[in-house]
């Protein structure tokens, strides 16, 4: 373990010429207008300090730390555990998709640590954080591991997290998470808490992720992904019953990129991939990892059902680049024999609409005008400028053709295919309890 120190010089900024300009009692009534009538001076501002930890990797001096810890330094400083030494570290490369980022020293025979297969880690393992919280030197907690595979955060575009109850604080980014026998498992990155300090969420980039990261850093520089060419959502217990599914794992293909991989494989939307290589997906974000850890130009396995069966395809993948109710005139209202569209005013897809929303050409279906907020469709997550392109899993073209559809509905739920500004995706809505 290291320590990781950064700087960055600031600008130089002007404050007034006064005694009495930062005088707190002064300020406090007249805030920060006082003053800015004053000569004013330039006052050079001191470096930013920076900490954080890292992870020794490699014999010859590669480190692995958080993008976070390093990101926008102008001078990296690494410190050895025992403080003895202190080294200039240059920058190898980050990834702020997965906030992992890559440092080197000139130095060889350090003690690297021994990288394990986080694949194989387990629930209520017991594991151990390695860092330097607050500052206050290098400190070992002990924990378990809570949970694997956490996302839904909005920090970092992949997540696929170690969760733990280690003690993690500020400080700790980009130290070891390792197991029992001092193999290191992830990369402390964040905690989850209320008062900013160690609460028991505690979360670290899989030691896995991490490794596909710092061997396309250092080889080329930079990260290349694999790309599907689909938009995937998850599998919820709402929409596994509409597909008539056992289970709500998977991941849901709700459009297909044209000309892409997956298009070129036979891929179609409302195909449920449920394995990859043989691997279970468990929901969207566990299909986009591993997809983004497969070298572009690979050959993948895919097992998905679709109309209730199990199809193998195979898919060459591409290079990720680093996108009341209605009636025909959309004036009316749907039949009054479904009640699930009710507050949902729909019009045809004309060349209005596609102009003054920028729905490209080869979208098809009926164009949503309005969604009333107390409705069903509203809550389901339906918006006025969205495109409804199927009804239950049949394809509209025009708002007449989907009245006469909605007519027919005699569950308390229905499946829609609906197309936004970020893609496609399913939505169902059912009926008020």
């Amino acid at each position: 373990m290291v320590y990781i120190y950064t700087s960055k010089e600031l600008k130089n900024r002007e404050t007034p010429i006064s005694p009495f300009y930062n005088d707190p009692f002064l300020r406090y009534f007249f805030g920060d207008r006082f003053g800015n009538d004053l000569p004013k001076q330039q006052v050079p501002q001191k470096k930013r300090q920076g900490l954080g930890s890292g992870v020794i990797v490699s014999e010859d001096g590669y480190i692995l730390t958080n993008t976070h810890v390093v990101e926008g330094a102008d001078e990296i400083e690494v410190v050895l555990s025992d403080g003895k030494k202190t080294y200039e570290a240059s920058m190898v490369g980050t990834d702020p998709q997965t906030d992992i980022a890559v440092l080197k020293i000139e130095e060889r025979g350090l003690p690297a640590i021994t990288l394990a297969d986080s694949g194989n880690v387990e629930v209520g393992d017991v594991v151990f954080a390695i860092g330097n919280p607050l500052g206050v030197g290098q400190s070992v907690t002990m924990g378990i591991v809570s949970a694997k595979g956490r996302s839904g955060f909005g920090m970092t575009e992949y997540e696929d997290f170690i969760q733990t109850d280690a003690s993690i604080n500020p400080g700790n980014s980009g130290g070891a998470l390792v197991d029992a026998r001092g193999r290191l498992i992830g990369i402390n990155t964040f905690i989850v808490s209320r008062s900013g300090g160690n609460q028991g969420l505690g979360f670290a980039v899989p030691v896995n992720l991490a490794r596909y990261v710092m061997d396309q850093l250092t080889e080329s520089g930079k990260v290349s992904r694999g790309l599907l060419g689909v938009i995937i959502q998850s599998v919820t217990s709402d929409i596994a019953e509409a597909f008539d599914l056992k289970s709500s794992s998977g991941a849901l293909v709700s459009e297909v990129n044209q000309g892409g991989p997956a298009d070129e494989a036979g891929l179609e939307p409302g195909d449920i991939i449920v394995k990859i290589n043989g691997k279970s997906v468990e929901n969207h974000s566990d299909l986009r990892t591993t997809v983004s850890q497969t070298a572009p130009g690979t050959e993948v396995e895919l097992e998905v059902i679709r109309d209730g069966k199990k199809k193998e395809l195979s898919v060459v993948l591409g290079e990720l680049n680093g996108d009341a109710i209605a009636s025909a005139d959309g004036s009316g209202k749907w039949g009054q024999k479904s009640d699930l569209l009710d507050g949902v005013q729909i019009d045809d897809l004309n060349d209005e609409w596609r102009y003054r929303y920028r729905i490209p050409e080869h979208v098809e279906g009926v164009f949503v005008t309005k969604v009333d907020p107390d409705s069903p469709a509203y809550y389901a997550g339906l918006r006025a400028g969205n495109v409804i392109a199927a009804i239950d899993r049949r394809p509209v073209k025009s708002a007449k053709e989907a009245v006469e559809i909605s007519e027919r509905i005699r569950k308390d739920r229905v499946l829609l295919l609906v197309r936004t500004p970020e893609g496609a995706q399913y939505l169902v809505v059912k009926k008020d309890d």
